[in-house]
């Protein structure tokens, strides 16, 4: 049989693990307390005919606890369901608790009250816009700072490594044998034939070459040209006779000629030099010999 005041003699002065104390009071954590307050009155524990209000999902339900329903621990409690609407919710209740203490009825409205309110705030809240407050994973970014400066480190280090040998290689330290990747190898091959070539190829572009023009055997071809068509025209045996203007007016005309020949010789420069031969040819009336070209 239950016994309503020897639970609350138990639960107030030895031990009850729903109770809080504080400086402000004692307090219960029961989740079927009216007032959330550990009194004589508001114990759900110590007093068989109970009743409360609790919510699930935004919806209120009347639970109720009578005496008759002790010996049931699965039924020891009756639920209704409450309507959205706070006037009929208040008419539901007074229907159901019509014969019940009039504190109890003055408590439960009061709690529906409170939850009605704060269930209208909950709605304003959810449509109001407000700023999301995301937490910055402080250990995740330390710890991919630290990974970061560590792979700088290592590249900068593989860097100087690779540096190293490259110039220990070109001194010739390690003699003609050593162990060297072939990746490496083949691009370090590569590298060097790239340099190699470039210079090259600039080369064969500018190879520009000047030379001396050779004019020494065209000039004394020309000039026996010369002196065998003198020889025709002036036999030895007038050579005496010709007079000091005729000898002026020869030299001019083999100053013109020279410089004809000159002139042409600059205007032949790009063709190809043609093999000559060289005839001489005796004439009996004038007692001499004639050079000519063929």
């Amino acid at each position: 049989m239950q016994h309503d005041e020897v639970i609350w003699q138990v639960i107030r002065h030895n031990h009850c693990s729903f109770m809080a104390k504080i400086t402000a009071g004692n307090f219960c954590r029961n989740p079927y307390n009216v007032t959330g307050i550990c009194n004589r009155s508001s114990c759900p524990l110590a007093n068989s005919r109970y009743a409360t209000i609790r919510d699930h999902d935004g919806v209120f339900y009347l639970y109720m606890k009578t005496i008759e329903r002790a010996h049931k621990p699965n039924q020891l409690w009756e639920r209704v369901k409450l309507p959205r609407n706070y006037e009929k919710a208040l008419e539901i209740i007074d229907k159901h608790l019509m014969y019940w203490p009039k504190l109890l009825i003055h408590k439960i409205k009061q709690r529906l009250t409170k939850m009605t309110q704060m269930r209208i705030r909950m709605r304003k809240l959810a449509l109001k816009t407000r700023e999301k407050v995301v937490t910055l994973p402080r250990k995740e970014i330390k710890r991919d700072a630290r990974r970061l400066e560590k792979a700088e480190k290592a590249a900068v280090l593989d860097k100087s490594i690779e540096k190293e040998l490259v110039e220990r290689l070109n001194k010739n330290v390690y003699g003609d044998i050593h162990n060297y990747p072939l990746k490496h190898f083949e691009n370090l091959l590569d590298m060097e034939e790239s340099q190699i070539d470039a210079p090259e190829e600039e080369e064969e572009e500018y190879d520009v070459e000047y030379l001396e023009g050779d004019y020494d055997e065209l000039e004394e071809e020309d000039d026996i040209e010369d002196f065998g068509k003198l020889a025709m025209e002036f036999p030895e045996d007038h050579g005496d006779e010709l007079d000091d203007e005729e000898m002026d007016a020869v030299g001019k005309n083999e100053k013109k000629r020279s410089g004809s020949a000159h002139g042409k010789l600059g205007k032949d420069e790009a063709k190809k030099k043609k093999p000559r031969v060289l005839v001489e040819v005796e004439d009996e009336g004038a007692s001499g010999r004639r050079k000519a070209t063929v």
